[in-house]
């Protein structure tokens, strides 16, 4: 067979990929060869889902691995294609989230000459190492099975990333055999163990939080797999925990010990200053989950045990007492058996769910006047929409939603506010979302400023008929900056802009619309939504603000 059929097959057969992303161009018309479905109709596929641009894909792909835990995979084009998709694999490796691209690179005797060859870097592979785990040039077509292990074990075993491989036009199409008698249903796809705690470090972890009187819990997005033995760790510390955005839903609906993601609020930052053990456990401790306010007043005050899968991590952002190397959900699942049944609240301690009680109180996000418009708007999404994974792009309503927001589970809420923080992620993430959980209703939110960037991803939604319920928050611009500039004292300067008539933009795509200005307006919408395909849900800002105080 040749190259990419391999490719192709070790992707079905080895590694259980059942969806790629990608826009064919003639440097990748090869890999479309071996992407045919089987001539046996029993036997599995890949589903090739066509965005509008390579960005699209990036974001597509990112979605699809946060809902499901499956790297998503793109296949990119040479040059343009992979300066595209750059930026959505920058908002993957913010937020370590598996995607594996594939992409053409020029012939192997033109590599790196400078030719004026047709989509030719100096160096590709230079250009988009900087946004990836690491970035391979595939020069031995017999190394392909090796490669593709490499990353899958890399998705498995480490903190995980994109990861680029770039193979040359002229290997597409080159001869390569398994050993003789072997198929890609024989080529062993690697067991990657979990990486457990140092056993030593594991039992002065589990002293000093025996020991502590007033622990807090910080849980990030590494933790997400484990959601059982966080409950179980956190109710055995009887801990008030906080969850970052990335780790919503960790804890269940409303769990009576969780602090959600509200860090960088006032009363959490004084438990944070005030507890005399914290543990917090696969989180960077980073600015846009502790610090969003941008003063770097999120202080721990006490000792703090950190654990992680990434050793350099570890260093950053805040000194730990206690530093361990490992697995997040092994870790959970090694300290709450280790804790549980042991005596964690004696007499003098305070019970975590009435410190969680008062602490929520205490910040009233509910009620404050930047959220409150909000609450009818998550209420009313929630009765209508249940089970829904929430995504989101940089807007309005997911500032308020990171705050506001319960999940009854993980891998149900994610956006670009976080590490990166990209424009134009809402709509094909949620897109991605839909295609790797097909059995649950997925809203994205977005604004009428950052929906311009992917808007042409419609027309990939009404192809595919993925029956996202797109919720347009339309505030005349870009709301956030402008908030910034008036605080600063700048004159506003291009954060009006002009927006288009999102009605007839969607009806030409083919997308249902509807605009809206009240909760009960919404509601009817979403009820009486054709539920197999896509709806634009525009929600006026202002005409919101004036039903809901009326």
């Amino acid at each position: 067979m040749t190259c990419a059929e391999l490719l192709i097959r070790l992707l079905r057969d080895t590694y259980g990929v059942d969806t790629v992303f990608g826009i064919p161009g003639v440097h990748t018309v090869e890999l479309y060869r071996g992407l045919e479905p089987d001539a046996d109709p029993a036997a599995s596929s890949i589903r090739h889902v066509t965005p509008r641009h390579e960005q699209g894909a990036g974001f597509m792909a990112d979605g699809y691995a946060r809902s499901t835990g499956k790297p998503g995979v793109c296949f990119i084009i040479t040059g343009p294609g992979m300066t595209n998709i750059t930026t959505a694999m920058g908002q993957a490796l913010a937020d370590s989230i598996p995607m594996l691209v594939i992409s053409s690179v020029n012939r192997t005797d033109t590599l790196g000459r400078g030719q004026g060859r047709l989509h030719e870097l100096p160096s590709q592979q230079q250009l988009v190492s900087g946004v990836a785990r690491f970035s391979h040039t595939l020069l031995d077509t017999s190394a392909l099975p090796e490669v593709l292990a490499r990353a899958f074990a890399l998705f498995e075993g480490a903190r995980p990333g994109p990861v680029h491989i770039e193979i040359p036009i002229d290997l597409f199409n080159a001869e390569v055999a398994l050993p003789a008698g072997r198929t890609t249903h024989d080529v062993t796809r690697p067991r990657i163990g979990r990486l457990a705690p140092d056993p030593a470090l594991l039992e002065e972890a589990v002293s000093l939080l025996q020991g502590a009187e007033r622990p807090l819990v910080l849980l990030g997005g590494g933790c997400v797999a484990a959601p059982a033995a966080a409950r179980q760790l956190v109710e055995a510390l009887d801990a008030p925990t906080v969850t970052t955005i990335n780790a919503k839903g960790l804890l269940g609906s409303a769990h009576p010990l969780d602090l959600g993601a509200n860090a960088a609020l006032p009363a959490v930052r004084k438990l944070a200053c005030d507890a005399d053990v914290v543990l917090a456990i696969g989180t960077e401790l980073g600015e846009t989950d502790y610090d969003v306010v941008f003063d770097d007043g999120f202080v721990i005050g006490g000792q703090l045990i950190r654990i992680d899968i990434d050793p350099e991590q570890l260093a950053r952002n805040q000194q730990a007492t206690l530093a361990i190397v490992a697995d997040a959900g092994l870790a959970l699942e090694t300290l709450a058996d280790r804790l549980t049944g042991l005596e964690s609240n004696p007499k003098g301690k305070t019970r975590g769910a009435q410190i969680t009680a008062a602490t929520l109180d205490a910040l009233a996000i509910p009620t404050d006047p930047a959220f409150a418009p909000y609450v009818p708007l998550f209420n009313t999404l929630q009765q209508a929409l249940p089970e829904a994974i929430w995504v989101g792009d940089s807007c309005a309503t997911v500032y308020a939603a990171n705050h506001l927001l319960s999940q009854p589970a993980p891998r149900r809420y994610f956006n670009a506010s976080t590490g990166y923080g990209t424009l134009g992620y809402g709509l094909p993430a949620a897109m991605g979302a839909t295609l790797g959980r097909p059995d649950l209703p997925v809203i994205a939110l977005v604004g009428d400023g950052g929906i311009m960037f992917t808007l042409s991803e419609l027309a990939c939604a009404v192809e595919e008929q993925l029956p996202v319920v797109i919720v347009l928050w339309h505030n005349q611009g870009y709301e956030e900056i402008r908030r910034f500039m008036d605080n600063a004292g700048v004159t506003r300067l291009g954060v009006d802009i002009k927006s288009p008539d999102f009605q007839l933009l969607a009806q030409g795509f083919g997308c249902a619309a509807v605009a809206i200005d009240s909760p009960r307006e919404l509601a009817t919408a979403i009820s009486e939504r054709d539920a197999s395909a896509p709806l634009l849900v525009e929600i006026d800002a202002a005409g919101w603000q004036r039903s809901i105080a009326g």
